[in-house]
């Protein structure tokens, strides 16, 4: 079998290459990043520190799920980018995101310790959670791998699990939450809110003609809220500048359409965003989709959405345009 691919790197602090000859690392899917993953994260630096070598995140994309139940694979909540930006911001030198294919998912778990871990990454020390399993089938759980780092001399912490409200924090939760609609409970368990990105593609273009023109996304790689209307913040990406945004998720009902669509329209902005990666913060649910007798009746309607969302999410920024 031709062996794994590389992983692509995401240096943060430039204080890791593939030449680097020791590191503090974990492991994990990391999807979301959220209070779980800043508690692991915690304590890789803490340990990172103590040796005085660099702190490497190891995630996968995509979710391994894809390859071993495409079927029943779970919807991803974040691109490799935007994880490696959130893990970046919790302080770590370096993510590495592993290609997965049949290739990773075929490997023994005592081939990933020696070949991933030991040989590409060169790990002197792992922080994991209590319920990290690696390899093939998931045969690798934790007390293999507390016997295969204490034969090699690395060092390994255990970090329990983070919990809100009696539960878990876990990114099966996190998809409970933000397929429900409920962006504002999710955004107390991540590091930050909820965001999908997308290109501005050109749409109907009804939203102008009614007095709120609106950013139609395409392209978006993540799990989409509940249909609705919701208080948000966007901004192209790579610009300094958020707008206050209310952002509607669905059917246009009101116009006999089906299709689910995701439209932002951004509170105070004038400019041509066409072609441009949007990037939506989501903030809170407002109201449900629904259909509306009158065009007027939509346009009162819309008046009152753009209000609740600028008190959710904040004043306008200065006007400028693009």
């Amino acid at each position: 079998m031709q062996p794994v691919p590389p992983p692509t790197v995401f240096s943060v602090t430039g204080r890791w290459t593939p030449e680097t000859p020791a590191c503090a690392a974990t492991v994990g899917n990391f999807d979301g990043v959220h209070l779980g993953h800043a508690a692991i994260v915690s304590r890789l630096l803490e340990t990172a520190r103590r040796l005085s070598v660099p702190a490497v995140v190891l995630t996968f994309d995509p979710h391994p799920a894809s390859i071993v139940r495409p079927a029943t694979a779970p919807r991803p909540l974040t691109t490799p980018q935007r994880r490696a930006e959130l893990l970046g911001a919790l302080g770590v030198d370096a993510v590495l995101v592993q290609p997965t294919d049949a290739r990773l998912v075929a490997l023994e778990a005592e081939a990933f310790y020696a070949d991933i871990l030991r040989g590409r990454l060169r790990t002197v020390a792992l922080v994991e959670g209590t319920d990290f399993h690696f390899g093939a089938r998931r045969r690798g759980d934790m007390a293999m791998l507390a016997a295969l780092c204490a034969a090699d001399g690395v060092q390994l912490e255990t970090v329990g699990p983070v919990e809100s409200r009696g539960a878990s924090v876990s990114s099966s939760r996190l998809r409970r939450l933000i397929g429900d609609g409920r962006v504002d409970e999710a955004a107390a368990l991540l590091t930050a809110p909820y965001r999908l990105s997308g290109r501005v593609v050109e749409g109907m273009k009804r939203g102008r003609t009614l007095g709120f023109p609106t950013a139609n996304l395409d392209g978006i790689a993540t799990l989409l809220p509940a249909n609705g209307v919701y208080a948000a913040r966007a901004k192209a990406a790579g610009a300094e500048r958020a707008w206050p945004a209310a952002v509607h998720i669905g059917p246009n009902a009101s116009f006999g359409e089906a299709a689910i669509s995701v439209e932002a329209h951004l509170i105070g902005f004038s400019g041509n965003l066409y072609g441009e990666t949007l990037d939506v913060d989501f903030l809170e649910r407002l109201r449900d989709t629904r259909t509306f007798p009158t065009v007027d009746a939509l346009k009162g309607q819309l008046s009152v959405d753009v209000k609740r969302a600028l008190a959710v999410a904040g004043p306008p920024a200065i006007p400028e345009s693009t």
